[in-house]
């Protein structure tokens, strides 16, 4: 990618985004969405991916961003912040924002590179810092947190973490919580379209369905156990209900061989990673997010959004979005038994599931509107 050797004195300031990757996930969604939406005569951006781009990508509606893509190798690669910091001489930014712990080293190459504005936002856990226990990992935010001007969280827990496991100030922390776009997230018509090359036959279904990266802390295994259990107890619901499972990774064969060892494979779809998320959310009648850890998620509201009543485990942020038995249900992580119950409940029930939809719809409209987040997130970048 061709760096421009001079930028016009006239140009809105320049943002430099810096992820491990941009694929899909909420963290990039939400990104996306960012960029989409602050005033073009206010910023520019420019995205750094640590490792690679992705036809994700192609959601930026701006001409004017440009993505760089690092191609970092595995464990610590010292070549990859010389790149880094190369490109922030160049770029000279005026904001730096870099995203949760992966990217967190790289403000070392924004405050060497002198770019005058540090930002870092916390957006959930960690695969292998789910609890946020780690000391290393709270040290190395609190040391780097000196050069940081300001922390963005996403939720209370992030922020709770931050200021009293972290050490960060509180006049250091602006909680901004995810917003999402109702005009692509919004409930289906009667009819449901079922999505391209389903094998399923929908007719008289109803649908419980997850989004999201098939590995180890978004737990999709613990929905697939809670779906074998409700199957086994309830000939109703093993009659009416239906799974889809969105997303790849290592738990993806895993989920298929559990389910066919059981016999559930016809009932099931897991189609790997989609781009066509927003029609997948619209032939749903259940939502369901069984994570071990989350920041604040933006599949639930997505969902929410769609008009979808919401099943969560009771970790991170999602209490803040799921009211338990007005929009949803909260469980506890790693249980598929709580999980079952709950699945049985919405299920055979029709008339509570409606009304948690209707709940989850009129939150998401009134709580969690996308136009609030970009201000807010605007304010802080105008701290410059």
């Amino acid at each position: 990618m061709t760096i421009p050797k001079s930028v016009p004195q006239n140009l809105p300031p320049l943002i430099v985004h810096i992820i491990y990757r941009l694929g899909i996930g909420g963290l990039e969604n939400g990104l996306i969405n960012l960029v989409n939406r602050l005033p073009a005569d206010r910023y520019r951006h420019a995205i750094i991916c640590l490792t690679e781009s992705t036809d994700f990508s192609q959601r930026i509606q701006r001409q004017d961003v440009v993505v760089f893509e690092i191609h970092k190798q595995p464990g610590q690669d010292w070549h990859s912040f010389i790149k880094v910091y190369q490109l922030l001489k160049q770029l000279k930014p005026a904001i730096v924002h870099t995203r949760n712990l992966a990217a967190l080293e790289y403000q070392l190459c924004a405050l060497l590179a002198g770019v005058p504005y540090r930002l870092q936002g916390e957006h959930g856990w960690d695969v292998f810092d789910p609890d946020g226990n780690n000391r290393k990992y709270q040290w190395l935010r609190r040391i780097l947190g000196l050069t940081i001007h300001r922390f963005i969280p996403l939720s209370h827990q992030l922020q709770d973490y931050l200021q009293i496991k972290v050490g960060i100030p509180a006049r250091k922390i602006s909680r901004i919580c995810n917003g999402v776009d109702t005009q692509i997230f919004y409930p289906r018509s009667e009819t449901r379209q079922s999505p391209h090359n389903c094998p399923l036959d929908l007719h008289n279904k109803l649908v419980i369905g997850t989004v999201g990266r098939m590995h180890g802390v978004k737990d999709q295994l613990t929905l697939v156990k809670a779906f074998i259990a409700a199957c086994q107890q309830s000939q109703s619901f093993a009659d009416r209900a239906c799974l889809f499972l969105i997303g790849d990774g290592p738990l993806r064969a895993q989920a298929i061989e559990l389910l066919d060892q059981n016999g559930l494979a016809d009932k099931a779809w897991l189609p790997g990673e989609r781009n066509d998320i927003a029609q997948i959310l619209r032939c749903l009648d259940v939502f369901v997010l069984p994570s071990k850890a989350e920041g604040i998620s933006n599949t639930i509201l997505e969902a929410m959004a769609t008009g979808l009543p919401v099943i969560a485990t009771n970790v991170g942020g999602n209490p803040e979005l799921v009211l338990h038995a007005q929009t949803g249900y909260l469980v506890e992580k790693e249980n598929p038994p709580a999980l079952a119950a709950a699945l049985l409940e919405l299920i055979t029930d029709d008339q509570k599931r409606h009304q948690f939809a209707q709940a989850a719809f009129m939150r998401a409209q009134q709580e969690f509107s996308i136009d609030n987040m970009v201000a807010r997130y605007q304010t802080v970048y105008d701290r410059h």
